[in-house]
């Protein structure tokens, strides 16, 4: 299958439940179908709703998998049946549901759309931007609905196509109020709950972002195949200069500002870790504080290396597409500046071209630079004026000497040569000084040693002199140059443990993927790629392509431009990192393969530990009850032995339900609990849980409609919280039982009168073997909350523990309302806005 063609895929991303992305997605089947594409309809949800059904007219629909589950019956996708169909083209709804477990199914429907992409199928599907992983908290805390099932973002990013089905939130609840989502009896809810228009309009702002940033990894990636350098300015990217300098601070609010302007701009804060001595004296305590800062400002924060700042600074905003430069002004004074050239400042601005290029003042501005002098490697520059000045200062040091003959002695001018043969030395290194000194000793030996005018070259002392000074000029120009490798190294060891903090940094905070890391080694060395492959490309060594190992079977492998030996080093740590990444990675994945195992093992060696005493005690009360019936030696009186028959009984019925709630959890956690769900009033199930409870106040359970549930499993759920509840109760307070209906859900409550519990230990309750706030361990096995809630999941409800006002703790019992619900919907119910279309 290796040569099949892989599908396309394309998905309509809802900014909303409502806002049609089914009816779309059926329209693009049919317009295909119309220009002669086979196209099939392998799941398409269309929830009653008479213009999406529609739609389906003409298309060819593959009949949908019945799956048997919990007793009740599902409809799935038939993907066996899609994949020996092999159409062009399939359209499958709901990107992010979650398959009735299995029968050998996939967990997820994408996996199911995976294999049809594998087999070369194109596949068109949709889903609503509450469902992406990333937003599924924000989302959350924007509509206080859970979201139960989630797509990965990167499956989705990987999409051939994503169109946004956008509208605005007050025409989306006129369709809502028209009856064209939902139905008459679930609108007033819907209206009032998830379908507010600030929420709407939070989702939709989620949703415009998402595909933005989506649209600016496209427009990065065809900018790189086609070599485009130029800025297209599609979205405001600012991006600001660190040094390490107090200025930073100013700089980074500045940009902030900026970027701000415009909705949806970018900030990026970059660091140059210059190889030239530049990055000596930065402060690496600054730059962490400005890294929080800018983090905190929402921009992100990056560290590259370049042996010029001007040039890396501009590197990195072409590749990242930044529309503005925001960079200090000079902190060199006048004099500085004048003895050492233009700055970076005004080497940015020259090669920005289209970049705008902001210069912030600040306080430093002009006090004086706190890093080494730019001054520290032989530049081109001094490499010319080296030997200029090594011919022309000894003839200007000559004409002036000249001037004042007779004033200063030979041993003074001698000196003054000297001096300026080491000046020589300082600026161009061993060959200049050379230059300077035969210049010096010429001249010196024609113009001021007797006779003058005269070279004097066979004489002993002419050339003893001639000699010292090559010989102090090489030495000082030797240690010169040895000084400035040395420079050079120390500087090329700073920035490269510059670099390396800063990504160890980023990877102790733990906020760097396996991608973030490759992302942050690609903008580092400046190339137009970084991956992490199995196996090394040896035919693409040479052109471009830098590989070095990451571990066992894996590489790093960059390109777009070769790499120097230093750069290699420091990619060998990063590729080290990289490394430990993954095996990090490998093992979180292993351990959550065990963990399972593990807790299994907690399980059982909880129910061994607490079945020695709870299985036990009812077993020999009621063994030594029926033994002493049985015995011959002792005569009972009618009372005697009616006690010891109701004891028997009562130890047998004790053992019998601690087995019984032992069974069903087994069941519930195989997943072979049977279930008969349906419609089913409270007042039905009521008096039979609480019958044991006394005393009893039950509120508003008169006026509630049916619930969809299996009435016995209901029953067992409300008398064990009716039971802990009594248990926590103090002598004299009554447990409350209450219920209300909304948004096609009942929420009963059983409220206790207790000490209540903190919020951190709530979720222990549900734990097997746990008994959080018992005095003493003669409560039992400790398996009435877990299999509450097990037993309240297993009938698509939910069981939460809150607060009751006043102190204590109420439980919270959610379950779906049965009117117009068929078994086969029963798990989506608690769902419906997030299955919408």
């Amino acid at each position: 299958m290796n040569d099949v063609r892989r599908g396309r895929l394309k998905v309509y991303l809802g900014a909303a439940p409502g806002v049609g992305k089914t009816y779309r997605m059926l329209d693009e089947a049919r317009r295909r179908a119309a220009r002669g594409a086979d196209v099939v309809v392998g799941f398409a949800e269309c929830h009653g709703r008479p213009l999406t059904e529609a739609m389906l007219d003409g298309l060819e629909v593959v009949p949908r998998a019945q799956c048997a589950y919990r007793g009740g019956y599902f409809e799935e996708m038939d993907l066996p049946a899609v994949l020996a169909r092999r159409p062009e083209v399939a359209v499958v709804d709901e990107f992010a549901h979650s398959n009735v477990p299995g029968g050998g199914r996939n967990a997820k429907r994408w996996q199911d759309i995976d294999v049809l992409l594998a087999a070369g199928i194109d596949v068109v599907t949709a889903v609503n931007v509450q469902h992406l992983a990333s937003l599924k908290d924000v989302v959350e805390k924007i509509t206080g609905v859970p979201q139960h099932e989630t797509v990965p973002d990167d499956v989705v990013r990987r999409a051939r196509e994503i169109e946004l089905i956008d509208m605005p939130p007050e025409g989306l609840r006129r369709r809502m109020a028209h009856g064209n989502i939902y139905t008459p009896e679930k609108i007033d809810a819907a209206l009032a709950n998830y379908f507010r228009p600030g929420n709407l309009t939070a989702l939709r702002q989620l949703a415009l972002l998402w595909v933005a940033d989506r649209v600016d990894e496209a427009l990065h990636t065809y900018r790189a195949e086609h070599a485009i350098g130029g800025v297209w300015e599609t979205r405001e990217r600012v991006v600001v200069a660190l040094t390490g300098g107090p200025e930073g601070d100013t700089l980074i609010r500045r940009a902030a500002r900026i970027a701000d302007r415009s909705a949806g701009g970018d900030l990026l804060a970059v660091h140059v870790a210059r190889s030239d001595g530049l990055a000596a004296g930065v402060s690496h305590a600054s730059l962490a504080r400005q890294r929080r800062l800018v983090e905190d400002l929402g921009g992100s924060y990056h560290s590259v290396v370049g042996d010029g700042v001007a040039t890396a600074l501009v590197d990195f905003a072409r590749t990242e597409n930044a529309t503005q430069l925001v960079l200090g002004t000079s902190r060199r004074g006048r004099l500085e500046r004048f003895l050492t050239g233009p700055g970076t400042g005004e080497t940015v601005t020259e090669l920005s071209g289209d970049i705008d290029v902001h210069r912030v003042t600040h306080e430093r501005a002009g006090r004086g630079t706190l890093l080494p002098s730019r001054r520290r490697t032989l530049s081109t520059a001094r490499l010319i004026a080296g030997p200029v000045a090594g011919l022309v200062l000894p003839v200007l040091l000559t004409v002036g000497l000249a001037q004042v003959r007779g004033t200063v002695n030979l041993t003074s001018e001698a000196l003054l040569f000297l001096l300026a043969v080491v000046g020589v030395a300082c600026i161009g290194g061993v060959a200049s000084a050379v230059i300077a000194s035969v210049t010096a000793s010429l001249l010196l030996n024609y113009w001021f040693i007797p006779p003058i005018g005269q070279f004097t070259l066979d004489d002993p002392n002419a050339l003893l002199a001639l000699g010292v000074f090559t010989v102090v000029a090489a030495t000082v120009a030797a240690v010169v140059d040895r000084s400035l490798r040395l420079s050079r190294r120390s500087a090329r060891a700073t920035a490269e443990a510059e670099t390396m903090s800063s990504l160890a940094g980023s990877i102790v905070r733990g906020g760097q993927t396996i991608p973030a890391l490759l992302e942050r080694t690609r903008e580092t060395f400046g190339t137009d790629s970084a991956e992490l492959v199995d196996e090394p490309p040896d035919h693409e060594v040479g052109v471009g392509v830098t590989t070095v190992p990451a571990g066992p079977g894996a590489y790093l492998v960059l390109r777009g431009r070769t790499l120097s030996s230093s750069e290699r080093r420091v990619l060998a740590a990063f590729a080290a990192h990289v490394g430990s990444a993954v095996e990090r990675a490998q093992l979180a994945e292993a351990a959550a393969e065990i963990e399972p195992v593990k807790a299994a093992d907690r399980l059982r060696t909880a129910l061994l530990r607490a079945v020695g005493h709870d299985l036990r005690t009812p077993l020999a009360a009621g063994w030594a009850a029926v033994t002493s019936l049985r015995g011959r030696d002792v005569e009972f009186s009618a009372e005697d032995r009616d006690e010891l028959l109701a004891t028997a009984d009562e130890s047998m019925a004790k053992l019998n339900r601690l087995l019984e709630n032992l069974l069903d959890l087994s069941r519930l956690e195989a997943g072979v609990l049977p279930l008969s769900l349906r419609a089913t009033s409270l007042e039905e199930v009521l008096p039979m849980a609480l019958a044991d409870v006394p005393d009893v106040d039950l509120r508003d359970v008169e006026s509630i409609p049916p619930v969809l549930v299996d009435p016995p499993l209901l029953e067992r759920v409300i008398a064990n919280l009716a039971g802990n509840a009594a248990r926590h109760t103090p002598a004299g307070r009554r447990v409350m039982v209450t219920a209300s209906a909304l948004g096609g859900r009942v929420e009963l409550r059983v409220v206790d009168r207790g000490p209540g519990l903190p919020t951190t230990g709530r979720e222990r309750l549900f734990e097997p073997f746990q008994r959080l706030g018992d005095t003493d361990n003669t409560t039992g096995l400790g398996l009435g909350l877990a299999l509450a809630r097990g037993l309240t999941e297993a009938m698509n409800g939910t069981l939460t523990p809150e607060d009751t006002p006043g102190g204590g703790l109420t439980m919270v019992v959610s379950l779906p309302l049965a009117e117009g619900v068929s078994q086969a919907d029963a798990a989506t119910v608690a769902s419906t806005p997030n299955r919408a279309s």
